[in-house]
C-alpha cells in the first residue's frame, strides 16, 4: 500500500524505468538538507519515539523524492500527504506532492516520527540524495544538529548515559601518574637492562644483524653502548624493527641511556581486521594502515572484502562479482540494473568514486597489497563471507546466470524462504548448501586468490569463509535442504551449516590452504565434525561473548580449536569511544577506548587449561565509516591497546601508565599525517556552581569554553588546568579540548 501510494505521488517513477544515472547539481545550486533530532525523552521507561526533521532548501524545481540511508527503525510521516517506504532495509525514500510542487528556493520539511533510541550520531540518516523528474539522481550538501544541540538530546537509551564532565573529571584524575621513560614505548618490551652511562646515536643509522640463537619466536634485541644503535633479529623482522625504532626515537642524533633491550611478542597472531565491503578504503589507505601495524608489533590483517554490502576484489574468471558487487546506488522499483542498492553511503550513483559506497581492488592492487605487507612482516588473510551475509555474492552470481543463461551459477534457489530475518535485517544473504553454485564459486575465487599469492611470491596461509550470523529459518524452509535433511538424517540447521563448511574444507585441503572463520563454524558440532576441522583450522575469532554467550571461548577451546580472541567487550574498535551522543561509532556492544582494549586479558577471557590461544585481533566494521580519516579515528589510539595486550597478553602497564606512555604518539601521529580520537575535558563545579575548573588527560591540550551554552571554538576563551572561571549558569558551561590541533567533543555539566 504504501508502496502504491509514493508511486502514485511521483508519476515519473510510476511510469517506469529502466536504470538509474545521475547528474551532477548544478554549480552552485544543489539541494541542501538539515537534519535535527527534537524531543527525545529522557529518563523514559516507555518505548522511545522522538521525532527528526528533514528541511530541504535550494533547487527543489526538479525534485520529487528524497532518499537516504538510515539504520533501519519504524518511522512514519507525519504529514500524511507525504509517504515513506523502505526500498531495501535501511535505505528509505520520501515522497510528496509538496515537494513535487516545489520550486527553485522554496523549503520544505519532512519531520518523521521515529520509534527507536538515538543511541549517537551514527545513528542519523546519511548518503541523502534526491531523484530528479527524469530519474536521475543527485547529491545533496547535509549539515546536522550536534546532538548535544538537539531538545533533549542527552540520552542515548531509556537512561541518561551521557559521559558528563564530573565523571570525566574523575577519569582524568584516575590517570595521574609518574611520567613515562625513553624506554616505556607499546608494545612495551620485555626486558630493559640499563648498563650504565649514555650515548648519542641515531637510530636511522643502527647496526642490523641476525640475531644468533633466539630463545623465542620473533624475538629480537637492541644495545644502545659505545654511541652506537645495534639491533639483532631475524632478517624478516628488520623492515618492521626499522619502523618502529623510527616512530618512537626518530631519525635524528639523541641521548640515549646505554641499555639492553630484549623483546619477543607472547601470541604468533596480532591482528587487526578491516572492513571494506561496507564501506571501501582505497589501496592507499590500507597500505597507511599496515604501516601503523608495523609501528605497533600487529603481524596479521584480517582483509574483510566481502559481505552482504559489497564484493572488493577483482576475480577475473567471474568479473560479475565486482561489475555488480563493488557498485551501489538507487534503483528504481521494478527496474533490472547490474548494481547493488545503496546503502550506508552514496549519492544515488552507482559511478561515483569520490566517497566510499563504490570501489574495490584490482588484481594488481591485491597483489601489491600482500607483497607491501609480507615486506613488513604482516600476513594477509581475505575474508569471503559465507553461507550468510552473502547478498552481494548472491546478487552477483544471479546476473551471471542471467548473463549465460546457466543456472548453475546461482547460489541461492528459486523456491528458497525469504521468510528469515539476518542481523542486519536482509531476508535474501544467504547461501542454498545444497546448490552447486557456491562451491563452483569458491574454487575459482580460491584459485584466484592462491594464484594472486603466488604471484606476489607470499603464500596464502588461509581464507576467512566467514560463517557468521546465519539467520535463523534461512536453510529449513528450502526444499532442497528439507530433502538433504531428511535424506543425511540431520535434525537441525547448525549441521546443514557443518555440512557447508566440511564441503569448502575438502575443497581448500586439497588445494593446500587452510580455512579460517568466525566462532560458527566451530561452535555446537559433533565431535566427528571437530576432529576432521580443527587440522585443517588456521584461526577462529571469537566475537560474540556478551552475557549468556560469555563461556563460548571455553567451549571453542575444549574443542581444541586456534583462537583469535575478538571479543566485543574488548576489542571491537568500531564501538563508540563514549555514550556522549556526539561521538561517532555503534553502541550495540562496548564502548570501546584504548584502556579497555587493554583490560582484555587472554587469561580472564578464556579459562580452559592449555587452550590454543593463537592471539587477539581488532574488528573495525565499517557501518560508520565514511573515509580514511573515520576510519584513523577508530584504529587510534585503540589499537595501542590492543597492540599492547597481544604482545604482552599477561603483564603490562596500568591504565594511568599507559596513558602517560601515550602522551608522545599525538605529535607523532600528527607528523604522519594520521587522524585520531581525543577525550573529552572534564570539568568540576566549585562554590556551589558559582565557578567551575577543569582537567585533562593530556599534558599538551588547549581547552576552550563558552558560558552561554554555544559550542567552544578555536577562538573562544581558553581556561587552564586547575584555573577557576566565573559562571552565572553552570548548566551552559561548555569545554572543549584540543590536541595537536584535533578537537574532542564537548563536555557538560550535569545539571
Amino acid at each position: 500500500m504504501k508502496k502504491d501510494l509514493l508511486l502514485l505521488a511521483i508519476p515519473a517513477l510510476a511510469a517506469g524505468m529502466a536504470a538509474c544515472t545521475s547528474s551532477k547539481a548544478e554549480e552552485g545550486s544543489p539541494v541542501k538538507v538539515h537534519w535535527e533530532a527534537i524531543n527525545l525523552p529522557l529518563d523514559s521507561t516507555e518505548v522511545q519515539t522522538y521525532e527528526q526533521t528533514f528541511t530541504l532548501t535550494g533547487k527543489l524545481g526538479n525534485v520529487n523524492r528524497l532518499c537516504f540511508n538510515h539504520f533501519s527503525r519504524p518511522m512514519t510521516l507525519e504529514d500524511p500527504v507525504d509517504t515513506l517506504i523502505e526500498l531495501l532495509p535501511g535505505y528509505y525514500a520520501i515522497g510528496s506532492p509538496r515537494l513535487i510542487a516545489a520550486a527553485d528556493g522554496d523549503t520544505v520539511v519532512f519531520k518523521i516520527l521515529t520509534r527507536s533510541a538515538l543511541t549517537a550520531t551514527s545513528y542519523t540518516p546519511d548518503a541523502m540524495h534526491t531523484v530528479l523528474a527524469d530519474g536521475r539522481t543527485e547529491g545533496v550538501d547535509i549539515t546536522r544538529s550536534e546532538m548535544t544541540r538537539c531538545k533533549y538530546g542527552y540520552s542515548t537509551d531509556r537512561i541518561d548515559k551521557m559521559p558528563y564532565g564530573d565523571v570525566v573529571y574523575a577519569f582524568n584524575e584516575s590517570l595521574a601518574a609518574p611520567d613515562a621513560g625513553v624506554y616505556d614505548v607499546v608494545p612495551s618490551f620485555k626486558n630493559v637492562e640499563l648498563t650504565g652511562g649514555e650515548s648519542s646515536v641515531n637510530p636511522a643509522e643502527a647496526v642490523y644483524k641476525v640475531l644468533e640463537n633466539p630463545s623465542h619466536d620473533g624475538e629480537y634485541r637492541i644495545t644502545v653502548a659505545g654511541g652506537k644503535m645495534t639491533v639483532e633479529a631475524p632478517e624478516a623482522q628488520w623492515e618492521q624493527l626499522r619502523r618502529r625504532i623510527s616512530h618512537f626515537y626518530g631519525e635524528e642524533v639523541r641521548v640515549l641511556p646505554d641499555a639492553v633491550i630484549t623483546d619477543w611478542p607472547s601470541l604468533p597472531y596480532r591482528g587487526i581486521m578491516i572492513d571494506i565491503a561496507r564501506n571501501y578504503q582505497k589501496p592507499e589507505e590500507m597500505r597507511r594502515v599496515l604501516d601503523l601495524m608495523a609501528v605497533y608489533g600487529l603481524n596479521t590483517l584480517h582483509f574483510h572484502c566481502v559481505d552482504d554490502e559489497a564484493w572488493r576484489v577483482q576475480i577475473d574468471a567471474l568479473p560479475e562479482l565486482v561489475e555488480v558487487g563493488s557498485r551501489r546506488g538507487y534503483i528504481p522499483e521494478g527496474a533490472t540494473v547490474d548494481y547493488l542498492p545503496q546503502i550506508y553511503s552514496g549519492d544515488g550513483n552507482p559511478e561515483t568514486l569520490s566517497g566510499t559506497a563504490n570501489g574495490y581492488f584490482t588484481r594488481a592492487d591485491y597483489i601489491d597489497m600482500i607483497r607491501y605487507a609480507d615486506s613488513l612482516g604482516i600476513t594477509v588473510i581475505p575474508e569471503i563471507e559465507a553461507p550468510g551475509h552473502a547478498r552481494a555474492s548472491i546478487q552477483a552470481m544471479a546476473v551471471r546466470a542471467r548473463r549465460t543463461g546457466d543456472d548453475s551459477w546461482l547460489l541461492r534457489a528459486a523456491d528458497d524462504d525469504t521468510s528469515f530475518e539476518s542481523a542486519q535485517n536482509f531476508h535474501d544473504n544467504v547461501m542454498n548448501p545444497t546448490l552447486e553454485g557456491p562451491y563452483k564459486l569458491f574454487d575459482i575465487v580460491a584459485d584466484a586468490l592462491i594464484d594472486m599469492h603466488k604471484e606476489a611470491g607470499v603464500p596464502l596461509k588461509a581464507i576467512h569463509i566467514g560463517g557468521d550470523e546465519v539467520a535463523h529459518g534461512a536453510f529449513v524452509n528450502s526444499p532442497t535442504v528439507k530433502a538433504l535433511m531428511e535424506k543425511e538424517g540431520m535434525k537441525e540447521e547448525k549441521e546443514v551449516h557443518a555440512y557447508f563448511v566440511n564441503r569448502l574444507r575438502e575443497m581448500f585441503d586439497s588445494k593446500g590452504v587452510k580455512i579460517a572463520g568466525w566462532q560458527e563454524i566451530a561452535l555446537g558440532h559433533s565431535e566427528e565434525y571437530n576432529k576432521a576441522t580443527v587440522p585443517s583450522t588456521y584461526s577462529v575469532n571469537c566475537w560474540s561473548t556478551l552475557g549468556r554467550n560469555k563461556t563460548i571461548v571455553d567451549e571453542i577451546a575444549a574443542a581444541g580449536y586456534p583462537i583469535v580472541l575478538s571479543n566485543v567487550e574488548h576489542f571491537y574498535l568500531d564501538m563508540i569511544y563514549s555514550l556522549h551522543p556526539d561521538e561517532r561509532g555503534l553502541t550495540w556492544g562496548v564502548p570501546t577506548d584504548e584502556f579497555v582494549a587493554l583490560a582484555g586479558y587472554p587469561s580472564r577471557l578464556c579459562t580452559v587449561a592449555g587452550a590454543n590461544i593463537a592471539g587477539i585481533q581488532g574488528q573495525v566494521w565499517a557501518e560508520t565509516i565514511r573515509g580514511p580519516q573515520n576510519l584513523e579515528v577508530m584504529l587510534l589510539p585503540k589499537m595501542t591497546g590492543l597492540a599492547e595486550r597481544a604482545w604482552n597478553p599477561d603483564s603490562t602497564y596500568s591504565a594511568a601508565q599507559f596513558n602517560r606512555v601515550l602522551q608522545a604518539e599525538p605529535a607523532r601521529w600528527v607528523k604522519a599525517g594520521y587522524a585520531f580520537h581525543v577525550r573529552q575535558p572534564g570539568i568540576r563545579l566549585l562554590d556551589g556552581g558559582a565557578k567551575f575548573t577543569v582537567n585533562s588527560s593530556y599534558d599538551n591540550s588547549v581547552i576552550r569554553y563558552t558560558l552561554d551554552g554555544s559550542m567552544p571554538v578555536a577562538s573562544s576563551p581558553e581556561i587552564k588546568p586547575g584555573q577557576e572561571v566565573s559562571c552565572a549558569d553552570a548548566a551552559q558551561v561548555r569545554a572543549t579540548q584540543w590536541v595537536e590541533g584535533i578537537p574532542s567533543v564537548v563536555s557538560i555539566v550535569n545539571k
